[in-house]
């Protein structure tokens, strides 16, 4: 086992408490270790090139589709399952929210694994695994004797950001602790043995993705690519817009391989170019492809630390209370990966592939009828929309959460079909079979709620005219009611 600072014993003390296998504690001390050597998992604009042009999903051969097709039996799907969308209000797993004809993320999830006939495996969370398990246990046909519905991915101490010592917080001592990072998967994988039964089971293949996107189906075509080129590691990557200037672009180091810089580790005097979409054209979907025994062989080789960038997240320890005490909590994303992988590649694919639902905005317009639910129960954009979703920009104020999302859409979401922008500013409560279209504003300055009354159609407008604001069309706020 690799050496430990002497300052970490009290984070190995805590964590062997709380059950935690030795490797995670081992990776663990090695991320810790580099917060002390002054890591600050940075990549520099400097040592890094643009991605000029990919290989393109849209144009791969039917060939590709039949091998992928005859390898869908050595595949599994797993999908990132940990998160309690706490940001969007949520007490449990996210993946529960109903999002589109009375199904949740989950059911819609299993039916698409049913359909395709591969196992799917949920990386939960401690805080979401017995509640969704017991949602995919209303599907028997995803049952294998072999292999387990899930496994769990770990926690891991806060840091205090002033001594390095375990962040303390005795009025909730749950509040001490974090999540490494989707990069843990890799670990779990192999602390939870599920490495080797997946292996043991014949599964060489796995495709990974979010549990909130569910644009992210396993694809034949795709893995047809990477079975016939014999890549070890794959990554979907999409062409960044405007909406994408925050979020991880893929770059090559000067030798040509690939690397993945998330915003955290970019220097704030390389923001600009970090942003730039046009230098850097693809950002990840965080829809990933591996090769299983080239990851057993690698981890062996490496013993079992894939070294990813570190991303040191400075927050305070209890996220609501900013005068709490700040801390680090020390990162890893799955898709930097890429960088370890000697022959790793990265696939363009279209936009449908990236449907992510991060805040109420997504979820009304996933929710709405600008996306389609398939009889395979593919969750696709309208074809008429040409593959851009509607910009939806909700008040926070009073939109923020879901419950208060469906008190003031009471009759679902209005059509967005042709709406090509949506923003929302103060409070409405929305009638049934109203229509949205092209650009439409919202806004209401008053404090009282306003009401959108059942079948009004606005195109490329602002509603309410202030000369038109009928007297009636008032609510107390639906938060009080």
């Amino acid at each position: 086992m690799r050496q430990q600072p002497a300052q970490f014993a009290p984070f190995r003390q805590r964590m062997a408490d709380e059950g935690l296998a030795d490797l995670f504690i081992a990776h663990f001390a090695h991320y810790y270790q580099k917060l002390l050597g002054g890591d600050d998992g940075l990549l520099r604009e400097s040592d890094i090139r643009p991605v000029e042009s990919l290989d393109n999903a849209e144009r791969l051969s039917p060939h590709l589709a039949r091998i992928g097709r005859a390898a869908v039996g050595r595949a599994v799907i797993i999908k990132l399952n940990g998160g309690l969308g706490t940001s969007m209000g949520l007490t449990g797993p996210k993946s529960l929210l109903v999002v589109k004809e009375g199904l949740t993320f989950l059911d819609i999830i299993a039916r698409q694994a049913i359909g395709i006939g591969a196992p799917l495996l949920l990386m939960n969370s401690f805080a979401t695994d017995a509640q969704s398990l017991a949602v995919l246990g209303r599907y028997p046909q995803l049952q294998r004797d072999h292999l387990p519905l899930s496994f769990c991915q770990h926690k891991q101490p806060k840091v205090n950001a002033t001594d390095f010592s375990p962040a303390a917080w005795p009025d909730d001592p749950e509040l001490e602790w974090c999540p490494p990072g989707h990069g843990d998967i890799y670990t779990a994988l192999v602390t939870s043995g599920m490495l080797d039964r997946l292996l043991a089971a014949g599964y060489e293949y796995a495709f990974v993705s979010n549990a909130d996107n569910l644009g992210a189906v396993l694809d034949p075509g795709i893995l047809g690519y990477m079975v016939d080129k014999r890549l070890p590691f794959l990554m979907e990557v999409a062409d960044r817009t405007e909406a994408d200037r925050k979020g991880g672009h893929l770059a090559r180091r000067p030798d040509g391989g690939l690397l993945l810089r998330e915003i955290a580790q970019c220097p704030a005097g390389d923001m600009d170019a970090f942003q730039d979409i046009g230098r850097h054209r693809y950002f990840n979907t965080n829809n990933l492809w591996l090769h299983l025994p080239t990851l057993r062989d690698t981890l062996e080789a490496r013993d079992h630390e894939l070294d990813l960038p570190m991303i040191r997240n400075r927050k305070t320890v209890d996220p609501r209370d900013p005068d709490s005490t700040p801390v680090y909590q020390l990162e890893t994303a799955m898709g930097s990966a890429i960088a370890v992988f000697r022959g790793a590649e990265a696939i363009r694919v279209p936009r449908v592939r990236f449907a992510p639902v991060k805040k109420t905005d997504d979820l009304l317009a996933v929710r709405s009828d600008a996306y389609l639910l398939t009889p395979d129960y593919g969750v696709v954009l309208d074809p008429a929309r040409r593959g851009q979703p509607p910009g939806v920009e909700l008040d926070a104020a009073y939109y923020r959460f879901v419950n208060d999302l469906d008190c003031c859409f009471p009759a679902g979401a209005p059509s967005l079909r042709d709406c090509d922008r949506l923003r929302v500013e103060g409070q409405f409560e929305f009638g049934p079979r109203v229509v949205l279209r092209g650009d439409v504003v919202l806004r209401n300055d008053t404090d009282q709620c306003l009401v959108v009354p059942a079948g009004l159609t606005l195109t490329d407008a602002v509603w309410p005219a202030e000369a038109v604001r009928p007297a009636n069309a008032v609510r107390t706020p639906c938060q009080t009611r």
